[in-house]
Formats: C-alpha cells, sequence, structure tokens
C-alpha cells in the first residue's frame, strides 16, 4: 500500500532515540504521506524544531495555547489535529508520556491530540527506554492499559542502549516502522474479510465451584482472548465476548457475556452455534469439576479429603462436531513443555481450521503475562511461527492467518 496522502500525526517524546525521527520523517515524506510533527517540551532537548519543521514541511506544535494573540491563532488546534489524521504514531514513547497517555492526561499538543484522534484510527506506541524502566510494573501496567484500549503498542527490541547496557529498549529503526505504519493502514483502510462476520471468542478461565466459598480454576488473565475481541471488532466484526471471571476492561464494540463455570460458557457459546461465522476457544476451561457442589464451607474434619470429579463439556470440541462449511473454529494448545504433536492431534481430533500452539513458562509466554509466542497450525499443516510478540499484536497475526482461511473457503 502507497502511503500517498495519508495523513500522520507523529508524537515525539525526550528519548535518546528521538535522534531517528528526521529519518523517519524523511521516509514517510518520500512515501507521499502528510506528516505533522508533535513534540514534548524536553523532546526539544533531542531533537530540533527546525530540523522537524523543515523535513516535514509543516510547523512543529508543543503546546496546546498559540504564542501570540492574533487572528492567525488556532486555539482548537488540538482538536482539529485528531480531526485530519488517519493514524496517530508516538516514537519514541517515555514512561512519562505512556504513563500520561495512560491516564488520560493533556497538558501539551501531544497528549491533547492523541485524546482528539477520531474513533477507530489506529495509533501506535513505540516505547523506548533503558530495559529496567521498560520492564517496571508502572511501565508494564500502563502499557497494558494502553493496548486494551485500542492501541497498538510495539515492543522495543533488544541490543546496545544509550546506557551502554544490552537489553530490550531500542526503538526499532525508521525503516521498520514506517513498514509498520503500512502494513497498519493498509489493514485499517482496506475492507477486511472479518467485516460483518459474526465472532464468537471465550476468555479467561472458568471455575468449578467446591463449595460456597472454594473452586477449582487456573492462572487464566483473558488477556489472549480479550485481544483477539479488540482486533476483530476494528476489522469490523460483530464480535460476542464469553468470558470467565477475569479484571479486564470491555473492549469498545464488543457484546460481552460473563460466565463462571464450563457448563455456563459451553451454555452461552450453544446458543450463538448456528448464527455465528468463526468460533475462538481461547478460555483456559476447566476439564474437570466436582460431582457436588456443597452448600455453605467445608470443614476440616480430617487430614485428607478426597472430592471426586466429573468430566466438563468440551466447549471448542462441541462447537466443531456440529460446524457448518462456511464456518471456522480456532483453538489454543497451551503446553507446559516443547510438544507439537499434542497441538496437532488436538487441530484432528476437534476437527479445527486452526490451532495456537504455545507454551507456558511464566515470563514470556502463558497466563498472566502481556507477551506470547505462538506456532500456528492450519487444517492443511502449514506452520506459522511468531515471535515473541505483545498479545494485542500476536491477536492481530492470528486474525492475518484467519482472514487467510475464510479465503480460501470462499
Amino acid at each position: 500500500m502507497s502511503l500517498k496522502n495519508k495523513n500522520i500525526l507523529l508524537g515525539v517524546c525526550a528519548g535518546i532515540a528521538a535522534y531517528k525521527i528526521p529519518t523517519l520523517v524523511r521516509l514517510l515524506k518520500k512515501q507521499g504521506a502528510n506528516v505533522r510533527v508533535l513534540v514534548t517540551q524536553a523532546a526539544t532537548k533531542f531533537v530540533t524544531e527546525l530540523t522537524l519543521s523543515t523535513l516535514s514541511q509543516e510547523p512543529v506544535y508543543t503546546d496546546i495555547f498559540p504564542d501570540r494573540l492574533s487572528t492567525e491563532a488556532d486555539w482548537t488546534k488540538h482538536i482539529s489535529m485528531g480531526e485530519w489524521a488517519d493514524m496517530y504514531v508516538v516514537a519514541p514513547a517515555t514512561a512519562n508520556t505512556i504513563a500520561k497517555l495512560s491516564a488520560g492526561i493533556s497538558d501539551d499538543m501531544l497528549s491533547a491530540s492523541f485524546i482528539t484522534l477520531r474513533p477507530n484510527k489506529p495509533k501506535l506506541i513505540f516505547p523506548a527506554m533503558d530495559g529496567e524502566m521498560f520492564t517496571s510494573a508502572s511501565v508494564q501496567r500502563n502499557l497494558a492499559w494502553l493496548s486494551e484500549n485500542g492501541c497498538t503498542v510495539i515492543n522495543p527490541e533488544s541490543g546496545e542502549l544509550a546506557s551502554g547496557q544490552c537489553g530490550t529498549g531500542r526503538m526499532p529503526e525508521p525503516e521498520a516502522i514506517v513498514k509498520i505504519i503500512d502494513t497498519t493502514l493498509e489493514t485499517t483502510f482496506h475492507p477486511s474479510n472479518l467485516e460483518k462476520k459474526s465472532i464468537v471468542i471465550t476468555a479467561g478461565p472458568t471455575r468449578e465451584k467446591i463449595d460456597d466459598v472454594r473452586f477449582i480454576s487456573n492462572y487464566s488473565s483473558g488477556k489472549m482472548g480479550f485481544a483477539l475481541a479488540t482486533s476483530a471488532v476494528r476489522r469490523g466484526a460483530k464480535v460476542t465476548l464469553v468470558t470467565g471471571p477475569v479484571h479486564l476492561p470491555t473492549p469498545e464494540g464488543v457484546d460481552r457475556l460473563d460466565v463462571e463455570s464450563t457448563e455456563e460458557m459451553d451454555l452461552a457459546v450453544k446458543e450463538h452455534y448456528q448464527s455465528c461465522d468463526i468460533f475462538i476457544g481461547a478460555a483456559a476451561v476447566a476439564d474437570y469439576r466436582p460431582v457436588n457442589h456443597v452448600t455453605g464451607k467445608l470443614k476440616k474434619n480430617s487430614e485428607t479429603m478426597a472430592i471426586d470429579l466429573v468430566r466438563n463439556p468440551d466447549v471448542l470440541a462441541g462447537f466443531s462436531k456440529q460446524k457448518k462449511k462456511h464456518q471456522i473454529a480456532v483453538g489454543f494448545s497451551l503446553e507446559t513443555a516443547g510438544n507439537l504433536d499434542n497441538a496437532k492431534e488436538k487441530l484432528e481430533q476437534k476437527q479445527l481450521d486452526l490451532v495456537a500452539y504455545n507454551t507456558f513458562d511464566g515470563k514470556t509466554s502463558g497466563f498472566e503475562v502481556d507477551t506470547n509466542i505462538i506456532t500456528l497450525i492450519d487444517k492443511r499443516m502449514n506452520f506459522y511461527e511468531l515471535p515473541l510478540l505483545g498479545k494485542h499484536e500476536a491477536a492481530e497475526r492470528m486474525l492475518d492467518i484467519v482472514e487467510g482461511l475464510i479465503s480460501d473457503d470462499e
């Protein structure tokens, strides 16, 4: 896709990676994009407004308020910027600005225009900072919030940092950023195969009651399922999200159904068997439940206690067994060790069109983390190995493959 005549807002923060921004502006202009640069006051210590203005052929904006009172002063520039832009790119995004954007603080042109960007326009965040800063709890919390609320966070690369250390924190090179911008705009402005498709996604854990205060469950956070729901609705799909107990906000435009047990999830999904086009089973459902649920609280009457369990319904397999020719079933295969054969077996036994194989390590992949390493296997045994990605970016890549399955069927 050509970037010709695309309007790009570029927010520049005070990080050493700002030295790459003049090259980025030049490359975007070379491809025909219209670029307006917004900088924080501190960013001007790293790259001058004159340089950015010369390359973009536009004024560079820092403050919300015009420097002088005149008939030419535009007191609502922060609003018109958001109306003008096809995309907002923040690069480099520092810890300070990330915190402001996640909190809704709008005290300069960069942050105010970020808020006024029109709905469904993509926002790309390129964090760049020292590795320890990037992995800190506060930065990861703020990035997770931005991801969950419509932004695409591009994780920094590993390599030599300005501090002299090596680690994660480097902003991608300008050429790589241009490719990401191009791909994102192509997805945004070109009709998606998922447009107007009905998609049901399950997410999170399920809980199976032992008594009124205890239950059997797992560590699933629901982040992958919610990321898929967010990405699918951006592509124009009608999304129903059936989720177990999680602490995540409902993605904008998604119809959310909250359930607790596997049986409740199975019943909720069955209501959409006939009407949905695609079913994605991203929930970590409990395979077994107690035969009997005790009312009240079980007492400690002995040193040991036995609980009889019975098999739960298989939500994903239940859909696959009845799916029509035009319907697509997608599942996940989580393992604690590298065993791809289990994923292939699941693909065949449950008659899936696509399975996402990943492993649980508690640090970079699986439950309760913001990243994933996934290998996708389709029904023709084609393999797509994804690198370590944020779950929202991994969701985008997964849906790209799903769109290909729709094209094959049609």
